[in-house]
């Protein structure tokens, strides 16, 4: 993916018949290949397991059309100075997508969600997407059992657990809460939230 934005940009500098609506058009093809631009097939059965993934899916659909176009204005942008800026809270949605990621997996969280990433903007934005693509594929999975996972945290001998009902009230419904805050942020920041998404159905409008 990166290789790809550094192509972009030679092209930009070093040939002046590339267009700027031709790097636009190029950019928007590379976003097409990160997960969740549209919500995936429901599952065929109603179980605990699916509608936990399923839940994750609307995570990362509006996450991926929240954060779509930003630019470092918006994730510069705060309302105030005691604020998080678009991109701190960014970095607080990394932190709870990896804590969503290892409680599907029962890994220990050795940080709290709250860490600032040195990351790139773009960086960030994949490994999130990513993290959710992957935790909601491990809860469809077959064997899958929300009774057995656990959100567990460790900080040197201090060692906490908590069942899965934790995690839906906790990092999954606080994911969703700081998405619609970048979502305010852009709006703000004359950038608004494309129109043309469709939340209900998952997918943009023609």
């Amino acid at each position: 993916m990166m290789k790809f934005y550094f192509s972009i940009l030679a092209l930009l500098f070093f040939n002046p018949l590339f267009s700027q609506v031709q790097i636009s058009m190029a950019m928007a093809e590379a976003s097409k290949e990160l997960p969740y631009r549209e919500i995936p097939a429901y599952p065929e059965n109603f179980t605990a397991e699916n509608v936990a993934a399923r839940m994750i899916d609307g995570l990362g659909f509006r996450f991926y059309w929240a954060t779509e176009g930003l630019r470092p204005v918006d994730l510069a942008y705060r309302p105030t100075d005691a604020a998080r800026s678009s991109e701190e809270t960014i970095d607080h949605i990394l932190g709870l997508s990896t804590i969503i990621l290892n409680a599907t997996q029962n890994q220990v969280n050795m940080s709290s969600g709250e860490e600032k990433s040195s990351l790139t903007f773009e960086e960030k934005r994949k490994m999130i997407l990513d993290n959710l693509q992957t935790a909601s594929e491990k809860l469809k999975q077959s064997g899958a059992n929300l009774e057995n996972l656990k959100v567990v945290f460790q900080n040197g001998e201090d060692k906490r657990e908590a069942p899965f009902w934790n995690l839906i009230n906790g990092p999954i419904a606080d994911a969703l809460w700081h998405t619609g805050q970048v979502v305010t942020f852009r709006r703000s920041s004359d950038n608004p939230f494309n129109s043309k998404v469709s939340l209900f159905y998952g997918k943009l409008r023609e």
